[in-house]
């Protein structure tokens, strides 16, 4: 059984393309969606048309909530400068497609052939606003996980890849599909992007388990393009992020 989670695609269909292609040689049982779907980047709807293809198990992350209630952004810890952004993809939507994200879950338990369980959210087990990092202090992951039965707990929010161990069991990060962060999160900093997209894929093989956190590039000048095109009020900020990777590479 081999299970795909992607998260924080945050409107970036390109990159989400680029998973999509590496997904289909990896043979898949499922895809889970760790949240924050459609805001800040500038395809909100065709990420949302391929997430309702895929029929996949969707969680619920912080910039889902506020999408739906955009006059609650800052509960939902929505920065001020991405509140236009809210609003823009918000009077995108349909009521259909505000249907369907409110459907998403907030957390989800499966359980592999051999006995190991998962439990999938988007922050914490209790809030798609926790912040789970490799510096998280442990007293702080034992109010998250000390009293869950599961044996791996996987999420996204941070934005980069994470493999912990807590005791006998793994606290995971699939990483950002749309937004992977050059560096960890810090309040009052706005983060630099990296040119590729990430996500990650656990099979049970025989008796064993395989964690593989994936990493897959994709093409920042076909969203560049796409970004310059649209009227995303956030447009300025995607093009510096990647013209920085152009710039780099054009030395």
């Amino acid at each position: 059984m081999r299970t795909a989670f992607v998260s924080d695609i945050h409107g970036n269909f390109t990159a989400f393309k680029a998973v999509l292609a590496d997904l289909d040689s990896q043979k898949v049982d499922q895809i889970v969606s760790l949240g924050d779907t459609i805001t800040m980047g500038p395809q909100p709807l065709e990420v949302l048309a391929k997430l309702r293809e895929l029929n996949c198990i969707y969680i619920k992350g912080n910039h889902d909530w506020a999408v739906l209630k955009p006059e609650q952004a800052e509960s939902f810890q929505i920065a001020e400068h991405l509140i236009p952004d809210l609003y823009w993809c918000g009077e995108k939507l349909t009521q259909a497609d505000k249907d369907f994200i409110n459907s998403f879950q907030d957390s989800h338990e499966f359980t592999f052939p051999n006995g190991i369980s998962v439990l999938c959210f988007h922050g914490s087990p209790f809030s798609s606003t926790d912040l789970i990092q490799a510096t998280t202090p442990p007293e702080v992951l034992d109010q998250y996980f000390g009293g869950q039965a599961e044996n791996i707990f996987i999420g996204g929010h941070s934005h980069i890849q994470m493999y912990r161990r807590y005791g006998d069991k793994l606290i995971l990060n699939s990483g950002s599909v749309g937004n992977a962060f050059m560096y960890a999160y810090a309040p009052g900093n706005i983060p630099s992007l990296l040119p590729w997209a990430e996500y990650a894929i656990l099979s049970q093989n025989g008796e064993s388990l395989d964690i593989d956190l994936r990493r897959v590039y994709f093409d920042t000048d076909e969203l560049l393009k796409v970004v310059a095109e649209s009227d995303l009020p956030g447009a300025e900020w995607w093009l510096r992020q990647y013209q920085k990777q152009v710039d780099k590479a054009s030395r």
